[in-house]
């Protein structure tokens, strides 16, 4: 989990590099339809894959396009937009939204330890978009709000999977809901795929792509689930407070974004937050993260 932390804190400034060449919805559609392949394949290799019920399968699908779709589309296109550093800072608070919308949605009771991870990381989501001023017409903010948007989707998707999933494995469910949700990134990002001028793309951006594909989705997602499968899903979790330190660390390194006072009192709310939320809530829950 470490290195699935690691992994996924550079994919914020690798996939901001790779859109100085390839449009975000363009990039976003082609790493899915490469990973999904991918991971269709290795659950069967693997021997994950079982037949489902026709409406299981559906549902699975159907996460895909609110968790992937409407995730990608709004979070690439924030990210095009915001810096590396916001966005890591924003998809951090995703384990306390989780807890919020199970509660709301009877799913899980939230405890009072609970519901004070939720106002702590709140706070520091709020200190990270502001730190720089709020401007309605600001490029940045409207990034970070798209970021947020895609945040609250996954959110969806981590819930419904609760249900949706049951009793199937959970590399299935990645490939099943990957699957789900590439078409729609693929005809999104169509356009840009046709005007794109391929010959003028270089090597690092195709390493870039390969890395957001493989590393990121592929890799990660199935290190995630052996994770979840070995040591708990709680365990696993709080793991995932590493990547938005590592994504600050990696832009301030690679894309010289440098956080602000204001910024890193930010990270240790939603940390603190997601430390308090995770650690409350019990271990039957096997969401998975995205990165």
């Amino acid at each position: 989990m470490i290195l699935v932390a690691l992994i996924w804190g550079g994919n914020f400034s690798v996939s901001k590099f790779a859109m100085h060449q390839i449009p975000a919805l363009t990039f976003s559609g082609l790493r899915f339809v490469l990973a999904s392949g991918i991971l269709l394949f290795i659950t069967k290799r693997l021997g994950a894959w079982r037949s489902l019920p026709r409406r299981t399968l559906w549902s699975l699908a159907g996460l895909g396009v609110v968790g992937n779709t409407f995730y990608q589309t709004a979070f690439m296109t924030g990210l095009s937009i915001t810096t590396a550093t916001n966005s890591a800072m924003i998809v951090a608070i995703l384990p306390v939204l989780v807890t919020v919308l199970g509660s709301l949605l009877g799913i899980e009771r939230a405890s009072a330890l609970m519901w004070l991870g939720v106002a702590l990381g709140t706070a520091g989501v709020l200190l990270v978009v502001t730190a720089r001023g709020v401007q309605l017409h600001s490029g940045e903010l409207t990034g970070d709000l798209l970021v947020l948007f895609a945040t609250v989707c996954w959110s969806f998707y981590t819930v419904g999977v609760l249900r949706a999933g049951k009793g199937v494995h959970p590399l299935q469910i990645t490939a099943v809901t990957t699957a789900g949700g590439t078409p729609g990134l693929f005809l999104v990002g169509l356009p840009g795929l046709i005007r794109q001028d391929w010959g003028a793309v270089s090597g690092k951006t195709w390493t870039a792509l390969a890395y957001a594909a493989l590393l990121s989705l592929v890799l990660s997602y199935v290190l995630y689930n052996r994770a979840v499968q070995g040591i708990g899903s709680a365990r696993t979790a709080i793991y995932n407070c590493i990547t938005p330190l590592m994504a600050m660390l990696v832009a301030w390194l690679t894309l010289g974004e440098v956080p602000l006072g204001i910024q890193l009192l930010g990270v240790v709310l939603v940390i603190g937050g997601v430390l308090v939320s995770v650690a409350s809530r019990p271990s039957r829950d096997s969401a998975v993260v995205p990165e």
